[in-house]
């Protein structure tokens, strides 16, 4: 539960308690009074594209640009049928700290309820399709468009910033707006990249 590179049982754990956080706060808010289901509805959303930046920009800045994480998720470069992982108890406290306690002493609980609903819904939904685009071997149309795009952020060279770009798992829109989705000629897409070998969670 504390290391980068998690067990099988504390690979499964992560999903669970995320999901089922999400589950949590979705059974939560269903019972908050009538009147709130539009701000609710609404801070939800917002939380859940929040997490496509916050996806984008943890990415990109800390995991491509901050030791020791950088270090740490060269690891997962290095071998990404492992199942390498922030720990669970990490990405909890960080939505709590960080998303729900200010939301909820500036806005009070519902908000709070609501944004940290939306954001720990996106989290699992990156923690999902993340497995996915490495360890299952077929898809359908959008799995298939994730698995090229987070191929081409493993397998092409690197930019004129030393980074690899193609920082979205969930969504490219943030590496579009930012221009971080770069073509690089004579490169072929994904070329020479090759799917992670499954494993079985």
């Amino acid at each position: 539960m504390f290391t980068l590179e998690h067990s099988k049982a504390a690979y499964r754990v992560d999903f669970a308690v995320l999901g089922g956080a999400s589950v949590g706060l979705a059974a939560l808010l269903l019972m908050a009074p009538d009147a709130r289901l539009i701000e609710n509805v609404a801070y939800a959303a917002l939380g859940l594209a929040g997490w496509t930046f916050i996806e984008y920009g943890l990415h990109r800045f800390l995991l491509h640009g901050v030791k020791p994480f950088s270090t740490w998720h060269a690891e997962h470069h290095r071998r990404p049928a492992a199942r390498i992982y922030s720990p669970t108890v990490v990405s909890v406290a960080s939505i709590a700290v960080l998303i729900y306690l200010p939301t909820w002493l500036v806005l009070g609980p519902w908000p709070a309820c609501a944004l940290t609903f939306g954001v720990t819904a996106g989290d699992f939904a990156y923690s999902v399709t993340h497995h996915a685009v490495h360890h299952w071997g077929a898809g359908g149309r959008w799995l298939g468009r994730r698995k090229h795009w987070h191929g081409l952020h493993h397998a092409c060279p690197l930019d004129d910033t030393g980074r690899p770009g193609y920082y979205g798992v969930t969504c490219t829109f943030w590496d579009r707006v930012l221009r971080t989705a770069l073509a690089r000629s004579g490169h072929g897409g994904v070329r020479g990249y090759r799917a992670a070998r499954t494993i079985d969670i």
